[in-house]
């Protein structure tokens, strides 16, 4: 349950509860709604005008609008574009009401744990960790799109509180990272391990929903990875790497990854994090997955996607010169092309069809209902950052494998090299396959032409700032106390 009262100047958000004052805070129930609460937040604030993929998939990415002049301004950069959808992408206030939901919890669980003997202290110690891992990520989330952002560690529950100025980027990710720290000394590997349970549930109810231990080292190693700090991107990855079988953690198979009933579908322990649409507890929706943007027919009943990726595109990412790769490619013996990535090949305009979880497989007039999670990361990815890491540092050597245990379970042969800049350019190729439609491509650019420097134009967009979103017209109107980032202004 989730009411809002009115906040003056607060980042022109509104405060956000789970509950009325009067009722909150009492006993065990009302802790296990807060937080479960919080994530919700999270995910409204991915899911809301699918920002999640026009953020991080869209812009100078490999899918293009179909039709649409809102995703092709955004798909151009023309970030100032009057369109509604750009204009929503460019507000932060979601992210603001996941941080004060989080502080929120923070400050007052511990109410809970003095009245209601039911709420251990292990529990509490726990769910705070979770809250401090959230408002940690969300922190990380906004700084990769819009740099510097205010700096908020308190809740603001009174309906009133001065606006805040924006906080430079390093210390908003310096503070993420301290935060995580703290959390991950917290956070179980698993919820809800036999004997004990969580909240009354067993780990079953529990697995790939909270965030774990393994959850905040992931979540750190992409901080130090956007920050540039190789040496600590290096630790944290070799930390999930080391430990992530503990989580229940395991590599997808193509079929597993490709399938509507498997890795993106609900919830699993392979969803390192993530933030899922459960059918069997009614959270299947029409909005907020990226079917919305890329299925059509045959799959669907609508007649075109939204966004697709071109022939021209698909034919330079899957450019394996023995046509091996089991995620598209074209079998030199049948002639026949591998769907696993793509439907319709043979068509005008190819789907994209590598995340398709129908709700039961059917539809409804023009639109299905999908059930797939939205997810940041699982192993495959970790891994290829590790390797990203280790070539930053010079170590080839160790990287080399790493990248090619991915490439070999896509049935891609090994590559063999001693050059930086090559497995620089193979490591972000195999992501680029590996992850396309999971939200990766704008920031992979971004870090890949950081560490190149072989581009002067991304350069200059890089070193003016012009990576970074505009925000909203309307959140500097209600916080004087802001500034138009430099590029947009």
């Amino acid at each position: 349950m989730m009411s809002s009262t009115s906040c003056k100047k607060t980042l022109e958000v509104d405060s956000t509860h789970l509950a009325t004052e009067g009722l909150q805070w009492k006993s065990i129930t009302d802790t296990r709604s807060a937080l479960i609460g919080t994530y919700g937040l999270f995910r409204a604030a991915l899911a809301d005008n699918n920002a999640h993929w026009l953020w991080g998939e869209l812009r100078n990415g490999d899918f293009v609008s179909y039709s649409r002049s809102d995703l092709s301004a955004i798909n151009t950069g023309s970030l100032n574009a009057a369109f509604p959808v750009v204009e929503q992408l460019k507000n932060w206030r979601r992210f603001y009401a996941v941080i004060n939901s989080a502080s929120l919890f923070i400050e007052r669980a511990h109410e809970v744990h003095e009245i209601d003997p039911l709420y251990t202290e292990v529990n509490l110690k726990i769910d705070i960790a979770q809250a401090r891992a959230l408002r940690a990520f969300a922190y990380f989330y906004m700084a990769r799109i819009w740099g510097d952002v205010p700096l908020i560690t308190s809740s603001h529950d009174n309906g009133s509180f001065e606006a805040r100025p924006r906080t430079d980027e390093a210390t908003v990710l310096a503070f993420a990272e301290k935060e995580l720290l703290a959390a991950a000394q917290e956070l179980p590997y698993k919820y809800g391990v036999a004997p004990a349970e969580y909240y009354n549930e067993t780990e079953g109810r529990w697995n790939g929903v909270l965030l774990t231990k393994n959850s905040a080292y992931a979540i750190l190693a992409h901080i130090a990875a956007w920050s540039g700090n190789y040496l600590n991107a290096d630790a944290y990855t070799e930390f999930v790497i080391n430990n992530y079988t503990k989580s229940g953690i395991d590599y997808s198979t193509i079929e597993q990854l490709t399938s509507s009933d498997q890795f993106f579908n609900g919830k699993n322990a392979k969803q390192i994090v993530a933030f899922n649409f459960v059918d069997g507890h009614g959270e299947s929706t029409a909005s907020g997955h990226i079917e919305q943007l890329t299925l059509a027919q045959p799959l669907v009943l609508k007649q075109n996607p939204e966004i697709f990726v071109p022939k021209d595109s698909i034919s330079v990412i899957f450019n394996d010169p023995e046509n091996r790769d089991i995620r598209f490619g074209i079998d030199t013996v049948s002639g026949l092309v591998r769907t696993n990535y793509f439907t319709n090949y043979s068509g005008a305009t190819p789907i994209f069809s590598k995340i398709k979880v129908l709700r039961g497989g059917s539809t409804e007039g023009n639109f299905a209902i999908f059930s797939s999670a939205i997810v940041f990361t699982r192993l495959e990815e970790i891994i290829l950052l590790r390797a990203e890491a280790l070539t930053a540092l010079g170590k080839i050597e160790e990287a080399l494998p790493l990248l090619n245990s991915i490439r070999n379970r896509r049935s891609l042969s090994s590559i063999i090299t001693d050059s930086r800049e090559e497995l620089i350019n193979e490591i972000f190729g195999e992501r680029r396959r590996e992850l396309m439609g999971e939200g990766h491509r704008w920031y992979d650019q971004v870090r890949f032409h950081r560490l190149m420097q072989s581009d002067p134009e991304f350069s200059k967009l890089i070193n003016s700032g012009g990576v970074y979103w505009p925000v909203a017209d309307q959140v500097l109107k209600n916080n004087t106390s802001l500034s138009q980032n430099a590029y947009w202004d």
